[in-house]
């Protein structure tokens, strides 16, 4: 079974600067195709989805340039989740946030956008500016990632309840204090994100959230969770590679998915693995 990966990150520091890897130094280096598929292996990656990388906002551009070029060698990105400042406002035409989304909407790869809500003050994405930028980026077709942490989801429902026309794709299943074994209120906020059939959910990102000597057990009542919310029709495998390597290989997430979903119907296992990214990202 082919597999569309729905979360992974290209870089190089030699190209666009990324200031945050400076806190993480065995990231600090380039990540490319190649170094993707040594990671992965036999596994069967059919597709990739790239998510922009938060580089520094004025390089923004120039990154989804970047990874355009590298698919040209890698024919597999078939998707790109670009960062936007959805704050700027509207502006006049030919300025703003709507004359960004237009300029990237030209290309056929960019299928999504991308702000981080992660790492903001409480009430940032119920923002006046930023809720009008998420409804314009469903105006034009494209898909909103979401990147919070299991404390915003309250702010996140509240995003979503106002953009009803656009579809959502949680990262990181809303990023759960796993390492603290707590699952209320992430739990309450999963429930009633998953209530909004224009919300999906990526499985991906969890290893990170864990303790160092993190064992399958951690993670299943998290996993088991986001299925219960979403059912197998609206969660989407993705890897967050080459971020996952803070905390273990590829395999050994790719492997924990398959036990995960072992005991499911082929056809649950197609849409978790390939169908959902494909069909929520318009690949």
């Amino acid at each position: 079974m082919g597999i569309v990966d729905s979360h992974v990150h290209f870089w190089d520091p030699g190209v666009l600067h990324y200031p945050w890897l400076a806190g993480t130094p065995s990231l600090d280096r380039a990540f490319l195709p190649a170094d993707y598929a040594a990671a992965t292996g036999r596994i069967p990656i059919d597709c990739i989805v790239f998510v922009e990388a938060n580089c520094r906002p004025r390089e923004a551009r120039r990154e989804v340039e970047f990874v355009e070029r590298l698919a040209q060698a890698e024919p597999r990105v078939a998707g790109i989740v670009a960062f936007v400042d959805l704050t700027q406002g509207l502006g006049d035409q030919g300025s703003g946030v709507g004359h960004t989304l237009d300029a990237l909407a030209s290309s056929p790869m960019v299928k999504g956008i991308r702000q981080n809500i992660q790492g903001q003050p409480a009430g940032f994405c119920r923002q006046r500016a930023f809720v009008n930028g998420v409804r314009e980026v469903g105006r034009r077709g494209l898909v909103f990632d979401l990147c919070a942490t299991h404390d915003q989801l309250r702010d996140v429902v509240d995003l979503v309840d106002a953009c009803p026309d656009t579809r959502f794709v949680l990262d990181h299943c809303g990023k759960p204090a796993i390492r603290q074994r707590s699952f209320e209120p992430w739990s309450e906020g999963m429930t009633r994100l998953a209530a909004h059939e224009n919300v999906w959910c990526k499985l991906s990102g969890l290893l990170t959230e864990a303790a160092e000597a993190w064992c399958p057990e951690d993670l299943l009542p998290y996993v088991a969770r986001v299925v219960a919310c979403f059912g197998q029709e609206r969660v989407l495998y993705g890897s967050d590679w080459p971020v996952l390597t803070v905390a273990g290989d590829y395999g050994t997430w790719y492997r924990f998915t398959e036990r995960f979903t072992r005991g499911w119907s082929a056809a649950d296992q197609s849409r978790f693995y390939a169908d959902n990214a494909a069909r929520v990202y318009g690949l």
